[in-house]
């Protein structure tokens, strides 16, 4: 049974994509917020959703906030000879830091950022549980505004510590290289079409001459009629 309608959403995406990614084999999520990083049990692989954007709101002062660093943490296993396997999952809360309770809260995720985050996961399934390529993680960050610096000491994730990997930074530096790479470019094509231009109107020039010699030397050859 569904605690919360974000709850729901991720077990329906969840049942739903690994129909399609694999029918043969039958599939649970739990939602574990006991689950503790590299804590496994023999057999249990781990995946950690470090860059997921969610909405959080304050249940005491009302206060509702953004943030692109929502830490998800999920152990999976499956038996291959029952053809079942589990995912437990568990989403890090954060502290408000209007009212400075020590109150954690959960956060409310959007169904296209569930159903990437889902994706995501399941790339990580066939990798480590199938031991298939599992294609690119996809990234959510990158197209949302950042607030600013990731306030640690709120993070729930954190405090146990789960290191941040902040993939905005790194697609900046991605965009910049090669922004670099096509501004250095643009000399060479303009230098290229440069060259290419005046190797036309010269060999219009050449051509002109040669039509001009051979029309003198058929004037000069003509008899002339008295």
């Amino acid at each position: 049974m569904c605690t919360s309608l974000t709850t729901c959403e991720w077990k329906k995406v969840f049942y739903e994509k690994m129909e399609v990614a694999k029918p043969a084999d039958s599939w649970e999520l739990i939602i574990d917020p006991n689950l503790k990083p590299s804590e496994l049990t023999p057999g249990w692989k781990q995946y950690v959703e470090q860059h997921a954007s969610g909405r959080f709101h304050c249940s005491w002062c009302w206060h509702t906030w953004q943030s692109a660093h929502v830490v998800i943490l999920f152990h999976m296993h499956l038996d291959r000879a029952r053809r079942k396997g589990s995912v437990r999952m568990r989403v890090f809360k954060q502290l408000c830091y209007e009212c400075g309770l020590a109150r954690l809260d959960e956060s409310s995720m959007l169904e296209e950022n569930i159903e990437g985050l889902v994706d995501n996961l399941i790339t990580s399934l066939r990798e480590q549980c199938y031991d298939e390529d599992g294609g690119q993680y996809r990234i959510h960050v990158a197209s949302r505004p950042d607030s600013g610096p990731h306030r640690t000491e709120f993070c729930e994730a954190c405090q146990e510590g789960i290191v941040h990997w902040k993939p905005s930074e790194k697609l900046l530096e991605e965009e910049a290289t090669a922004h670099t790479f096509s501004e250095a470019s643009k000399p060479r094509a303009q230098a290229g079409s440069g060259y290419n231009f005046l190797s036309l109107r010269w060999g219009l020039f050449w051509a002109s001459l040669c039509l001009l010699v051979v029309y003198l030397q058929f004037s000069f050859r003509r008899p002339a009629f008295l």
